[in-house]
């Protein structure tokens, strides 16, 4: 099953204060696993970037104009979401300003399904704090390079999130045919079935988080 986890940056909140898209974030997962396939871009939205959305990602209206403009752009994306499955966190804000940029250009509205990370983790964990930075920090994901909102960044971390909050749980062993077979040959047993967790060692640990911060490295600037 391929799926594709998306996140996007914006010039401000709103799409109905004429807000638009400033990047783009792709990433494939097939079977939950990150594919080399991604998507990534930088917009320019053709117009000023809100003091508030510049102090969420830093991106400044000079270095955006320099972009392409999302209709250069939005044949490329459409292929590499078509059919695919999309996880994203606040799916609404994200569709909302996707579905307008759409409509600025004529065309229709994003039709896949969406599955919104934001709306199960407030089902799991009612109470809580649900934004990625709290949800890495419960699942204890490394989100050291997040500074600055950044799509692919967040997309590679939203990608970790999701198999955790997806909770999957061990088949249940099913020990009537051993038990029954014990009764029939007189045999007292009291059959129990404990899931034993093994804890890795600081060392394993240290390897472990060496080994991912290598990877998203290496993922990330080639």
């Amino acid at each position: 099953m391929n799926e594709i986890i998306l996140d996007t940056e914006t010039t401000g909140l709103s799409v109905l204060d004429g807000h638009r898209i400033v990047e783009i974030g792709c990433i494939e997962l097939k079977d939950l696993i990150p594919t080399k396939n991604k998507f990534h871009c930088y917009l320019n939205p053709e117009r000023k970037v809100s003091d508030e959305a510049f102090k969420v990602h830093g991106y400044t209206s000079e270095f955006l104009s320099k972009q392409k403009k999302f209709e250069e752009i939005v044949d490329d994306l459409l292929k590499f979401i078509e059919g695919k499955k999309l996880i994203i966190h606040n799916a609404e804000f994200d569709i909302a300003h996707l579905n307008n940029e759409l409509g600025l250009i004529g065309k229709g509205k994003i039709k896949e399904e969406v599955v919104d990370t934001l709306q199960i983790a407030r089902s799991k964990f009612p109470g809580s704090s649900s934004s990625l930075d709290a949800l890495c920090k419960r699942y204890n994901i490394d989100n050291s390079r997040r500074e600055k909102h950044n799509a692919i960044i967040d997309c590679e971390l939203l990608s970790q999130v999701y198999i955790n909050l997806l909770d999957q749980k061990e088949p249940q062993l099913d020990l009537s045919v051993e038990k029954n077979i014990a009764k029939e040959n007189n045999v007292s047993t009291n059959l129990e079935y404990f899931k034993h967790v093994v804890k890795p060692t600081e060392t394993e640990l240290k390897l472990h988080k060496d080994f991912l911060k290598r990877e998203i490295k290496k993922n990330y600037f080639n």
